[in-house]
């Protein structure tokens, strides 16, 4: 997970980029730090007291399938996908692929693996704390990315 996390900032910084020179626009920087700091403490509390836990199978594999759907997002937005909120102006809303059933599905996804992956190690706890710190945060997230792309 750790090693998927930091593919994925490379990626994403390298979108963010392009996007940038292109003439995108990041709007709302400033919780950005909050959602590295909860990513960053969810991992590290993985690595302090998963090791020495058992694997529960079933939900390991449904961390598998909630995998399977980050990469269909991924996949889906290519290069406009970012860890940040830019708006390319002209561009239209993805409305393909998983963004057909629901709005914001890389946001279902995370709520997904930040609840199921501690599970998969029983580490219950672990797994409540880190989804309500990530509901605070996504209450946030989505308000301001709806109200950049409504722009």
């Amino acid at each position: 997970m750790t090693l998927e996390r930091l593919i994925e900032l490379v990626h994403a910084n390298r979108n963010t980029r392009r996007l940038l020179q292109l003439g995108g626009r990041e709007h709302a920087p400033g919780h950005y730090p909050l959602i590295v700091a909860v990513h960053t403490l969810w991992l590290a509390s993985l690595w302090w007291f998963a090791p020495s836990r058992p694997v529960v199978g079933f939900w390991l594999a449904l961390f598998v399938l909630i995998e399977l759907m980050r990469a269909w997002v991924l996949i889906t937005l290519g290069r406009r996908w970012t860890t940040r909120i830019i708006v390319l102006p002209g561009e239209s809303l993805v409305r393909n692929g998983p963004y057909r059933f629901v709005n914001h599905p890389n946001y279902w996804v995370v709520i997904g693996e930040i609840a199921v992956l501690p599970l998969a190690f029983g580490l219950w706890l672990v797994a409540l704390i880190f989804t309500l710190l990530n509901a605070a945060m996504l209450a946030v997230r989505i308000r301001e990315e709806n109200r950049a792309l409504s722009r």
